[in-house]
């Protein structure tokens, strides 16, 4: 292309070395519609040569002690938090994110996954059981897996690339990973840094490109026994097929329709804000952010007015800008299915309260092009509707009205996912009934996205498979054996 020269071209990593490839995608930047970078369009020739690489390297790597690991783990996260800034603004650029988003959840965040699982791989215990009358004891042993395959996806790039990577090479493993071709930059940027952090050569291999090139490669490829992959259910149905003849574990972390549940008992100055966050932050393009809001009828219309004000407030623009609360979608596309939502949700009789197609979007002259929407509320829709049922992955949620706890739960499950879900209520005793009862791998009571790493993460139903934590992740990336000694 003629204007190659002004972009940021990246290159695979393979082997503790830069490579360029045959042939690049263009990547855009979401907040102003502009090509700037170019990222390698990688296929099999690539994903073997990183595989091959990963292999070579697991002997030495996987007979280090955890200690040895975890000093290089350490040492990694330091030089991340280092370039904070640097990380910061180049996940801003790439993904739309909010600059504030970046640096105070994305990159802290990267830089926790690294520290938590390099301290995490020192506490681990394994099991001892005696049979006295047989003259025999019990242990077992865990040791890594090999190759790990790690694909991330494009909302929350190098906070959940790490939180794949740190686990996998902690237990000793080593890793070929593929982030989404959307969001590649800091992936690259990580990759500098891995010599200087003490990661031998081999150990981590970053192959770029697409799901249907470099993602299928890898999944299907005899040496990489296990998968873990986080994006769309759709996709994880394919990794499950083309994975099954190699009989590889997975573990797949996938979408979700998160309800909240709001009780006549809740403190609303807690909860609306709250909420407000966890439908619009980093655009609404979390898995876990909330896209069903369940009120009960006696405090609905207070709701409803008060949560509209709060989302008014929520600027839309430069995600560069620090007053900025939501930034630029991922691509055109993907702008143009979360509108297309909108548009069903009216032609069905439902009422958009503001944003999108209500409220005028002003935008700065060097943002006009870029995938900017506003945040936007939904009210009077039936359950049934696409827009109750199906992940919209973008600023827009419903709220309708319920009247008792036996109804809202059942309407709550009434989704093909079960990822996460929050319930707002002063009553202890009907915050932990709901939660019970409710399908879904996480349930935050009077809070969102309070997490503690070292509790199971991940969904029920069609949210995904497995989880991911402490143990959870230790569990996946090593392989356990039972030993008996008689005596």
């Amino acid at each position: 292309m003629a204007h190659s020269k002004a972009l940021l071209v990246l290159e695979n990593f393979i082997g503790g070395k830069f490579v360029p490839c045959s042939s690049y995608i263009d990547s855009y930047n979401p907040s102003t519609g502009d090509v700037y970078c170019r990222v390698p369009d990688s296929g099999k020739e690539e994903v073997e040569a990183a595989v091959r690489a990963a292999k070579d390297a697991f002997p030495v790597w996987s007979s280090k002690s955890p200690l040895e690991r975890s000093q290089i783990l350490n040492k990694l996260a330091d030089l991340i938090e280092h370039d904070l800034e640097a990380f910061a603004q180049a996940e801003s650029k790439d993904q739309g994110k909010t600059i504030t988003f970046a640096r105070t959840v994305d990159i802290p965040r990267a830089v926790h996954n690294f520290r938590f699982f390099a301290s995490s791989i020192l506490h681990h215990v394994t099991e001892c059981t005696e049979m006295p009358t047989m003259g025999c004891v019990h242990y077992t042993s865990r040791a890594p897996v090999g190759v790990a395959g790690l694909i991330s996806p494009w909302n929350l790039p190098l906070y959940l690339l790490t939180w794949k990577i740190a686990p996998a090479i902690a237990c000793g493993n080593t890793v070929v990973a593929k982030p989404s071709e959307m969001t590649s930059v800091t992936a690259w940027m990580m990759c500098k840094l891995l010599e200087k952090a003490g990661v031998p050569p081999g150990v981590v291999n970053v192959v770029f490109g697409t799901g249907a090139k470099a993602g299928e490669a890898l999944v299907c490829h005899p040496d990489v026994p296990l998968i873990s992959f986080t994006g769309s259910t759709l996709t994880a149905q394919r990794i499950t097929e083309k994975s099954a003849p190699h009989c590889k574990r997975l573990s797949l972390e996938l979408g979700g329709k998160n309800p909240a549940i709001i009780f006549d008992d809740a403190d609303l100055s807690q909860c609306i804000p709250t909420t407000v966050r966890s439908s619009f932050a980093n655009q609404g393009e979390i898995c876990l952010c909330t896209s069903r809001i369940f009120v009960q009828r006696g405090i609905y219309s207070e709701f409803l007015k008060r949560f509209v004000e709060e989302a008014k407030k929520w600027k839309t623009g430069n995600p560069s800008d620090p007053t900025i609360s939501v930034g630029a979608l991922i691509s055109k596309e993907h702008l143009e299915k979360v509108r297309s939502y909108v548009k069903k949700a009216q032609a069905e009789g439902a009422r958009v309260l503001c944003g999108e197609g209500v409220d005028p979007l002003a935008l700065p002259p060097g943002n006009q092009k870029g995938y900017f929407m506003l945040p936007t509320v939904i009210a009077e829709v039936k359950d049934e509707s696409c827009c109750m049922q199906e992940e919209i992955f973008g600023p827009v949620t419903c709220v309708v009205a319920f009247d008792t706890e036996e109804e809202v739960i059942k309407r709550a499950n009434g989704v093909k996912y079960g990822l996460a879900a929050t319930v707002w209520s002063s009553n202890v005793g009907r915050v932990h009934r709901v939660a019970h009862k409710l399908q879904s791998g996480l349930v935050w009571t009077n809070c969102w996205l309070v997490r503690d790493l070292n509790l199971p993460f991940g969904g029920m139903k069609a949210s995904g498979i497995g989880r991911e934590g402490a143990k959870d992740s230790y569990e996946f990336f090593t392989e356990v054996k039972t030993i008996t000694i008689k005596h």
